[in-house]
């Protein structure tokens, strides 16, 4: 299922069948706000909890813990943990998530107090982005429930409180709504979503939104644009290769800084010639993940209307070991005439990459930002919860890092370390698409890719372990993330914000 958010009335919040109240934890006590209603549906709801009574209702400290007071007239009261602190927002997101699991199908609402909020609008939208992400369904994805968001003050919020939080709601349901058509795309099989489907999925949103242009490029136009990389990776496919270009200009002629997003998308990766074991081709519907978050990131960005320029560019392809499929041994010409000597043809997304950096560097951005779930070495390092983060100047590093800690998907910064580049040098190409086996894998394939952006400002999210997930936690979804998208748009208002100051 899934569900619409939006701003209410304590009088109708209190009428849906499960009503949230957030709890404060010290000392292992566990508190109300003075502004929550001392009566809910039935229930008389003391201003604090002790020690004794949370363990034994299984109510804990950390953000997201829930327990539920049950009425025999069906409306029930969920306690829900926000922590120690009334401004962390990803614990607002464990929160939403945890009141979407305890209305079940239902319509929920989430009295909020507002007192003591310093960013009431941030809250907020944190708030609807854990909740609707939550909800996300593959198998149901009709809005047949509501999340309501109360907000509450001293006797009344203000009226610039009132509206921060209803700008919250639309801006949390425009992020969510936009990483779940993402996470939808990924978790499609392969079958139903190969590249010209794929393309023609983006078309559909992105055409509708404002300020957006976007083109599907065939493979005849593929071609003319030498596009040597993708050609090479599509060979072995029956399926035909395509390359979505989409463009955000909310103020054409004005000077807005200007980020291009590139994003892998092999709708199915085999391996190639150089075939994976089973086990490991099973998840491989979701290679395409580069690409949906970064058209995603782009679709939210003209939704919120952020004031910056953004260029997508999404190569698809499937990687099948067809009687045309690359061998081991080939070279490849890349769009900007660089060669790479294809010796293994699982390590496919680089070169795809390759083409699509170099078209980003042709429509002169300020900075250049690609995403993909690359390589198993970004797994090994870092595990299934933490993204790797390569950046050419600290100033890109620093506000990726920021970026991250605002939507709550953590990433660590890996180094582009000049040395290894002898790992990639070839005898017959300018490079090969492999490094040393077993070691630092995900650099020397950062390493490569940095060779394509022509010295300009540039980052490189190697997502290979958190872009999916074997279970639901929190508000993650089990299946498809979409991990790092919330991040790219937060980089991209903070982006636009700085150019204003």
């Amino acid at each position: 299922m899934s569900r619409i958010a939006r701003v209410s009335t304590p009088v109708e919040g209190a009428t849906q069948p499960t009503v949230c109240v957030p709890v404060i934890f010290d000392a292992g006590e566990a508190f109300i706000a003075e502004t929550v209603p001392k009566t809910l549906a039935g229930h008389t709801l003391p201003r604090s909890f002790s020690k004794a009574w949370c363990a034994q209702q299984g109510l804990r400290e950390e953000p997201g813990s829930a327990t539920v007071l049950r009425s025999f007239a069906g409306l029930n009261v969920a306690l829900i943990t926000v922590g120690s602190t009334l401004n962390d927002l990803d614990h607002y997101r464990l929160a939403g998530a945890a009141a979407v699991r305890c209305a079940g199908d239902g319509n929920v609402a989430f009295f909020l107090p507002t007192d003591g909020l310093d960013v009431p609008g941030e809250v907020t939208q944190a708030l609807v982005e854990g909740a609707l992400l939550a909800s996300y369904n593959y198998k149901n994805q009709s809005a047949d429930a509501l999340f309501f968001v109360v907000p509450l003050g001293s006797p009344l919020p203000t009226v610039e409180t009132h509206n921060e939080v209803s700008d919250g709601v639309q801006r949390g349901s425009i992020v969510a709504d936009g990483v779940n058509w993402a996470k939808h795309l990924i978790n499609s099989p392969a079958a139903s979503m190969p590249p010209r489907e794929l393309a023609k999925e983006a078309l559909d949103r992105l055409d509708s939104d404002t300020f957006v242009d976007v083109e599907a490029w065939n493979e005849s136009r593929i071609k003319e644009e030498r596009l040597g990389g993708l050609l090479g990776v599509g060979q072995g496919s029956a399926q035909p290769t395509r390359l979505v270009y989409a463009t955000y200009d909310p103020k054409p002629g004005a000077d807005l800084p200007h980020i291009a997003l590139v994003g892998k998308g092999v709708t199915f990766d085999s391996g190639g010639l150089s075939l994976k074991p089973g086990e490991a081709m099973m998840k491989m519907k979701t290679d395409m993940t580069g690409a949906a978050i970064v058209l995603a990131a782009l679709s939210i960005a003209s939704r919120l209307a952020l004031d910056v320029r953004v260029t997508a560019i999404a190569p698809m392809t499937e990687n099948l070991p067809g009687e045309k499929a690359i061998k081991p041994g080939d070279v490849l010409t890349i769009r900007n005439g660089m060669t790479i000597e294809v010796l293994n043809t699982d390590a496919e997304g680089r070169l795809i990459l390759a083409d699509g950096l170099s078209l980003a560097v042709d429509a002169n951005p300020d900075a250049i930002v690609d995403v993909a779930t690359l390589t198993g070495a970004q797994g090994v390092a870092l595990g299934d919860e933490i993204g790797a983060l390569f950046a050419s100047t600290d100033e890109l590093a620093n506000y990726f890092a920021a970026a991250s800690a605002e939507s709550g998907e953590p990433m660590w910064r890996m180094p582009l370390f000049a040395s290894y580049e002898a790992h990639i040098e070839s005898d017959v190409a300018d490079m090969k698409n492999i490094g040393k086996p077993g070691k630092a894998g995900a650099i020397s394939a950062a390493l490569l890719l940095q060779r394509f952006t022509d010295g300009r400002p540039w980052v490189h999210l190697d997502i290979a372990g958190p872009g999916r997930s074997e279970g639901a936690h929190g508000y993650v979804s089990k299946g498809a993330t979409a991990f790092g998208a919330r991040t790219i748009v937060a980089f991209l208002a903070a982006v636009a914000a700085d150019a204003q100051s």
